[in-house]
């Protein structure tokens, strides 16, 4: 895959951005695409701007805001509440996110010539987006290249990674301060740790928590 080209699905959070290491690992040509949803907190789009700055990587930004028009979540409305209830999606699911964000990134990896898609959707994490499943995504996969006849390749490093396991691949790839550090998870718009009390901060502190114990229990 080294002299491949690949386009990242990115946000400017953890996973994308261990999955944009992994990719620069992995292949020898990397771009990245970022999706304005008109989301809850612009910034989560400079941080991801910064980090492709940083890292030199070419970074397309796409205007999704029709998105924002037919689902009203949490993470683009301020008056809906962040919350899971039992036996339902939470309110931070966006319908149709990821069908449309990886549709439009096959589009734009044929015009580029890419044949490869990494995102870091994750079928272990806790919310059960139905759009995170890996079943969707070798469906989607097999619809997009008859939809454009091309043969791409989605891939997905996190699907059966929880969140430990997770911090564990950044730093087997030598970047886990830098995904502390650098990196916007927190629902509350807040880098780094976050805010500590939403459900992706608590879910990322746990993670953290969880490898850094082992990882010393290894020392030990």
């Amino acid at each position: 895959m080294e002299n491949e080209k690949a386009v990242v699905v990115f946000s400017g959070g953890q996973d994308s951005t261990t999955c944009l290491y992994w990719a620069i690992k992995h292949f020898k040509e990397v771009e990245a695409v970022t999706f304005n949803y008109n989301q809850r907190h612009r910034l989560e789009i400079e941080v991801a701007e910064s980090i492709a700055r940083e890292l030199m990587i070419k970074h397309t930004i796409l205007d999704m805001s029709l998105l924002n028009q037919l689902a009203p979540n949490a993470l683009t409305r301020d008056n809906i509440q962040i919350e899971q209830k039992d036996g339902e999606l939470p309110t931070t699911f966006v319908d149709g996110r990821n069908l449309l964000f990886l549709s439009f990134a096959a589009i734009l990896a044929k015009q580029s010539g890419a044949r490869h898609i990494i995102t870091g959707v994750c079928e272990t994490d806790f919310s059960g987006y139905p759009d995170c499943r890996d079943v969707f995504i070798k469906s989607l996969n097999v619809t997009l290249n008859l939809a454009m006849d091309y043969q791409f390749v989605i891939h997905t490093p996190l699907m059966w990674l929880n969140k430990a396991e997770t911090w564990k691949l950044a730093d087997q790839l030598g970047v886990l301060d830098y995904i502390r550090n650098k990196t916007l998870t927190c629902y509350n718009g807040i880098i780094a740790d976050g805010c500590g009390t939403c459900p992706a901060c608590l879910l990322r502190k746990k993670g953290l928590d969880e490898y850094l114990s082992m990882k010393e229990g290894i020392k030990a």
